[in-house]
């Protein structure tokens, strides 16, 4: 027998053949396809808040049986990033002073969490803070502070806290309506206070509490008419911005003396 085929050779051909295959892995039998009402809107001094919908289906391929109990879908919205700080206040008589703080890197100044069902019907614990499905999942990610997360953090805690109360934190588990078993839609309200800026939408899918596809989008709140003309002037020339407002302001102040002199 000559050497490199003996019964236990195999020849580098198929070798390469195995491999390949290997790397391929399993076909994704679901895949989703989503669009938004809107891409991009225009905000004005007149907004007064608007509502973006979001509408999806299910595509599965020619092979994929469909699922006995059906589909789930998570929408989450989050707005432009921001840094800030969260203090926690201690009265010392009539004044009210500052004790201990934490510095938040970034987070969402916007978010909206829409489900098909409640959050713990759809998926453990375990599986909503890894894919950070709900409100509490999001805030008690480790890359959101500067500090390592530590268990019951009331800074984190007093952040849901009031965001929820100025509703730009929301959470609705009857906010995915399915109109065909794999057609869905959900809608989320956007706030007058909603800063402008971009807007990342995932779409979640899961079924039996494992996830099996994921879709992003975004779109854009923008600043229009002499709005957006004030912020471009501010931001692109700062300088002359500055000394024509105090201008402004010293001249009305002159003017407001003049008009309301007492003879």
């Amino acid at each position: 027998m000559r050497p490199g085929h003996g019964p236990n050779k195999v020849p580098a051909r198929a070798h390469l053949l195995l491999l390949g295959l290997l790397s391929i892995g399993p076909a994704r039998a679901e895949s989703l396809v989503v669009s938004l009402s809107f891409n991009r809107l225009a905000v004005t001094s007149t907004y007064t808040g608007t509502s973006v919908a979001v509408f999806g289906a299910v595509e599965r391929d020619g092979q994929a049986a469909a699922r006995s109990g059906g589909y789930d879908v998570v929408v989450t919205i989050r707005g432009p990033r921001q840094s800030l700080t969260v203090r926690e206040k201690e009265a010392l008589g009539p004044v009210w002073v500052n004790r201990a703080q934490q510095k938040f890197a970034e987070v969402p100044s916007f978010l909206a969490v829409l489900s098909s069902r409640a959050l713990p019907d759809l998926a453990d614990e375990a599986t909503r803070r890894r894919l950070r499905l709900g409100l509490s999942a999001i805030v008690a990610a480790p890359d959101l502070t500067l500090a390592a997360p530590v268990p019951d953090d009331p800074f984190r805690e007093a952040l849901l806290r009031l965001r929820r109360r100025e509703r730009l934190f929301t959470e609705t588990a009857s906010g995915v309506r399915f109109l065909a078993p794999t057609v869905f839609r959900a809608t989320a309200p956007l706030p007058a206070t909603a800063p402008v800026g971009a807007y990342d939408v995932e779409v979640v899918l899961l079924a039996g509490g494992v996830p099996l596809a994921r879709h992003e989008a975004r779109f854009d709140l923008v600043k229009s008419g002499i709005e957006q003309g004030l912020a471009d002037t501010a931001r692109d020339w700062s300088l002359a911005y500055g000394l024509a407002v105090g201008a402004l302001a010293l001249i009305s102040g002159w003017l407001a003396s003049v008009i309301f002199r007492r003879d």
